[in-house]
Formats: structure tokens, sequence, C-alpha cells
């Protein structure tokens, strides 16, 4: 519900109230004129006369302090003190809470406003927790994984029946757990920064082309160990006006993905395209592929939509890849199926040459 796109009446007391109030106190002062007219028929003593207009109008005053009690009771008393009821239980760490509004959402008015706002902070607070007991929760396990292997295979060293070759083999893989520790925070650290700003894209113009050739080089043991066919379809040289070294971390990470999870034997392809207004990089495999479920949460924290390969990564390089594109103004996008591979597409706003570059 978007308050904001809505009319909000200023004030809880409507001007019908007003007219009430002169109607009934137009028909009290016909009451009173007609007392004062039977008393003096009457001809009742001056106490009497006194008296009976006095206890007609402390009457008519209790009645109208009873009503205008009632609408502010409930008008403002009773949404506060459930406010106050909703807000404690939020204090002590209860998200649940939902406060309906008072009023219909074509009759809003500023303390439904201030109720909806409410409602709006609970539920983001709720998610923020949620997010929060599930980041320590992912953290532990990634750290506590790599940390049982390191100490399990210390422990084997200590032994002395081991041959070299054993101990050859517990270092490498002591090695290999320290290496993935490292890379775990390094990127925590970094999408940490990139999430909080502290690191501030600096786009400078170069050549995307052959930086994607730098990057894919990076791999050529991998594709060659795996006996993965390599593809590349990229244009001489195109222009962007980007972050140079966070883009770097783009194209590693996905291109570190499709080798990952391609098979021996299997095909890795890099395209790249280029118009007017945009440029396009895609990166496919032939890899194992991904279902819409997993899809749909691939770039979450620490999420592994294939966990035969969690211990080759921490879940956190997609998630990575998708801030950087946030700040670089571009965008990301997923095809996958299961058994037949994955294509992941990254669109750039293109350079736009100023008159000094044409010059």
């Amino acid at each position: 519900m978007s308050s904001q796109k809505i009319p909000v009446r200023r004030s809880r007391f409507p001007v019908s109230l007003l007219v009430i109030f002169f109607l009934v106190l137009l028909l009290m002062s016909g009451i009173h004129f007609g007392l004062i007219v039977l008393v003096n028929e009457r001809n009742w003593s001056e106490l009497v006369q006194t008296i009976i207009p006095m206890i007609y109008w402390f009457l008519v005053a209790l009645g109208l302090t009873l009503f205008t009690g009632w609408r502010v009771r409930r008008s403002y008393e009773i949404p506060m003190q459930n406010l106050a009821k909703a807000t404690s239980k939020v204090a002590h760490g209860d998200f649940s809470v939902y406060f309906p509004t008072t009023n219909t959402s074509d009759k809003l008015d500023y303390l439904d406003v201030m109720i909806i706002d409410f409602n709006k902070m609970v539920e983001e607070l709720g998610s923020i927790e949620t997010l929060k007991t599930d980041f320590f929760s992912n953290v532990s396990h990634e750290i506590k994984t790599p940390l049982a292997v390191i100490q399990n295979n210390a422990e084997l060293l200590q032994r002395n029946h081991l041959s070299e070759e054993q101990k050859k083999e517990c270092t490498e893989t002591i090695l290999h757990a320290t290496k993935r520790l490292s890379n775990l925070i390094t990127n925590m650290l970094k999408l940490n920064k990139l999430e909080k700003q502290a690191i501030q894209p600096t786009p400078h113009c170069f050549d995307i082309c052959a930086q994607l050739c730098e990057c894919a080089l990076q791999f050529e043991n991998i594709w060659e160990k795996k006996n993965i066919e390599f593809e590349a379809d990229l244009e001489d040289k195109v222009m962007v006006e980007a972050d140079e070294e966070l883009l770097a971390i783009v194209w590693t990470n996905l291109l570190s993905n499709a080798m990952k999870f391609t098979p021996d034997g299997g095909t890795v392809t890099l395209t790249q395209i280029s118009d007017e207004e945009s440029v396009t990089v895609s990166v496919s495999d032939t890899g194992c592929g991904m279902d819409a479920d997993t899809v749909k949460h691939i770039f979450d924290k620490f999420y592994q939509g294939d966990t035969s390969h969690s211990t080759e990564g921490n879940g956190l390089g997609l998630a990575l890849v998708q801030r950087i594109l946030q700040l670089c103004d571009g965008i990301i996008t997923v095809k996958s199926e299961v058994g037949k591979g994955t294509v992941f597409t990254v669109k750039l706003p293109a350079y736009l040459k100023n008159e000094e570059d044409l010059l």
C-alpha cells in the first residue's frame, strides 16, 4: 500500500462533528428556553428557577464531555495504546507484529500513515534480523569446514608413521583449506565494503575485449587439465567506461564458475557483442545446469545450489558480481537448464564518445 499516492486527511475530527455539536447545542438551547417558560408559568420559586437550568446545563455538559471523551478515546487513545504495545513487542525482539490501520485505504489520515510506516519498519527489521541470523549461521559453517580440515590433517602430520607422500598430501590439503578460508574472508570484506559503499567505483575508459582476454587466460591451465573446449567470440576492440578492477572480479567469477561446473570434455564459451547503447558479455557452459528454484536464489549470499562442488567455493562470488554490476550500472541475467548448462549474460552501458574523443 502506498500511502503517498492516496489523499491523507490531516485531522481525525471530521467537519461533520462541528455540525453535530452545533445542532445539539441549538436543540439544548431550545429545551432550555422551554424550561424557562415552563418555570415561569408554574410560578415556581426563584431558587427552583435557578437550580433547574443549572442541573439541565450540567447534564448537557456531562453528555458532551462523555461524547468527546469517547471520540478522543476511539480516535487517539486506543490506537496509540495498541501502537505502544506493538512497539514494546518489537523492542523485545518480536518482529512478527502487524498493526492494522483504523480506517480503510481510501480514508487514510496521518495516524494511519504512521501505522503503515511502522509496519514497513517492522517488516524491514524482521528481514534484517533474518538475514543476520542466516549470515552468522552460514559464516560459522563456512569457516568451521576448512578449520576442521586443517585440524584433522595437522593431527595426522603429528603421527610418526606417515610416509613422505602422505605428509605431502596432508600439507597440500591444509594449504587448500587455508586458501579457501582466505578467499572467504577476502570476499566477505569486499562484499561488505561494496554494500556499505566504502568502495566507490572509479570509472575510466578501457578496452573490455582486452580485459576479457586477460581474465580468460588465467584459466588456461584449468581448461587444459579438464580437456575443456574453450571458445571465445569477441570483437577486436570495444571501449567502456567503468571501474576496470571491479569488472575484472565479475569476469573472473563467471569464468571460474563455468570451468568448475563443466565436466571433463565439456565446452565453455565466452562471447561479447556491442551496439550503440550497450555492451553484452555472455559466459556459457555445458555443465550440470540449475533448476528454476536454484536460479531464483543463485545471487543470495552463501547459497550453493550444487553441493557436490561446495568445497570449491563459498557462495559469495555471484553476490559479489551482482553488487559490482549494480554499482557499475550493469545488469546480469541467467538462463539454465538441468543437464544442459548455464548462460550468464552481463549488459553494460556503452561508452558514449564526447566531442574531444572524436577530434
